[in-house]
């Protein structure tokens, strides 16, 4: 059996700094989510799911850019100082699917 985790793992120790935070923005994430389903099953006005949606993708995209920001202050300069170009490789990557 092939392990694919292997292909997420760095070679340094990977921390990040602002973990509890991430993780407190995606358990709001996934209650907003919750409510919404509960909206569909209620039958709420669309426009209404529609608005809360955009509050979702927001908060995402929000959660995104703190992880972004960790990777670049902490797996950059670690990547920097052992001249590996192929984590910069895997962020740009990264980035272009984020940003569809």
């Amino acid at each position: 059996m092939e392990n694919n985790s292997l292909e997420h793992k760095h070679l340094h120790a990977h921390s990040h700094p602002n973990k509890k935070n991430v993780l407190n923005r995606l358990a709001r994430v996934i209650g907003h989510l919750e409510g919404i389903k509960r909206m569909v099953d209620d039958e709420v006005d669309c426009s209404e799911i529609l608005i809360q949606l955009s509050a979702v993708r927001s908060a995402l995209n929000n959660t995104g850019k703190v992880i972004l920001s960790d990777h670049i202050n902490h797996c950059l300069v670690h990547a920097y100082e052992e001249n590996n170009t192929e984590v910069i490789d895997k962020l740009n990557d990264a980035i272009d699917k984020f940003l569809k």
